[in-house]
């Protein structure tokens, strides 16, 4: 059984996190992931805080398990939703897109564990600093709105560059990826593509089939002119934008393009004009499964990947 440091922090089985993707990430996802030994973790993205708290309240009737709420800096609603997980007494804090140290130190009194999703050894030194319990260090590779560097370049720099612990995001998908992670120097791993493509992900059957049908060239990164860049399934919507953007279109512009387009994915369906946020790992995935399935069969794949690289190492040293 692979367990670190991470598990004991948190109280986990394994060091395997949901990442919180909004329109994706609800209660269903979330509990299913923590009762399968992982931690699960509802996602609020742009959603006030009443959605949010529906969530919460449906997440402690569905596990006795940790969980967790990834708060969206950006968002229109990110103070109610900081007093909401305050309120709450969310066990677990992820954050993104931007700088948590001001919630920090009150989260952290209520015993909160507050871990941000970093793009940079900067920020992650910086999060460090202002009191954080560890990092998510997430490449390019990932889906939704993602950094320049890639994972297996991140990780081991982030890890000889802080002391908390570190976790690995972007471009793990089976037992493979998660050892390489451990061996960069991780305690643990997010996963958010393939845990889309999970029978307890309400999302709508189209959006998972345009990731099972995708390859490996099968995701593009729109909107790096805006400085906010996304990585997507390649679509009619990468299309429409990559013309806009030729066409030297402004900020806004694009934005406006963009604007309720993952609902329309998420929600709807619509896998041609939706933005459907997806990592580079889709080409790896072949079909829909159960959550516990998915963890289980990605441990049982660690052990295979450590056995194997034993005999591998001790076989050519006896050569």
């Amino acid at each position: 059984m692979i367990r670190t440091k991470i598990c004991d922090l948190l109280g986990i089985n394994y060091p395997i996190f949901q990442g919180g993707m909004a329109w994706v990430a609800t209660a269903e996802l979330a509990a299913a992931v923590s009762n399968a030994g992982g931690l699960g973790i509802i996602g609020s993205g742009n959603a006030p805080a009443a959605v949010v708290e529906k969530e919460i309240n449906k997440i402690k009737a569905l596990t006795d398990k940790p969980y967790g709420v990834n708060v969206m800096l950006l968002s229109p609603f990110a103070e109610e939703i900081i007093e909401l997980v305050y309120r709450e007494k969310v066990p677990v804090i992820t954050t993104g897109a931007g700088n948590p140290g001001k919630y920090i130190p009150s989260l952290k009194e209520q015993g909160m564990k507050v871990i941000p999703v970093v793009p940079s050894v900067a920020l992650a030194k910086k999060m460090e600093a202002v009191g954080a319990d560890a990092v998510i260090a997430e490449g390019t590779e990932a889906g939704g709105h993602i950094g320049e560097l890639t994972t297996m370049v991140l990780v081991p720099q982030v890890a000889d560059a802080v002391k908390i612990p570190v976790i690995a995001a972007g471009g793990i998908g089976d037992g493979r990826g998660v050892i390489s992670a451990l061996s960069l120097g991780a305690q643990g791993v997010q996963l958010g593509t393939i845990f889309v493509c999970s029978k307890e992900c309400v999302v709508h059957e189209n959006y998972k089939n345009a990731i099972i049908k995708a390859g490996d060239r099968g995701t593009v990164v729109t909107g790096r002119s805006t400085g906010h860049p996304v990585r997507i399934i390649k679509n009619k919507l990468y299309r429409e934008f990559e013309k806009l953007e030729r066409s030297g279109a402004s900020a806004a512009e694009l934005e406006r393009l963009g604007t309720g387009k993952l609902k329309l994915a998420c929600v709807d369906g619509d896998a041609d004009m939706g933005s459907v946020m997806a990592g580079q790992i889709s080409g790896l995935i072949k079909e829909i499964k159960p959550v516990k399935e998915i963890i289980d069969s990605m441990i049982k794949e660690c052990d295979m990947v450590l056995a194997g690289l034993n005999n591998s190492i001790r076989g050519e040293m006896l050569d």
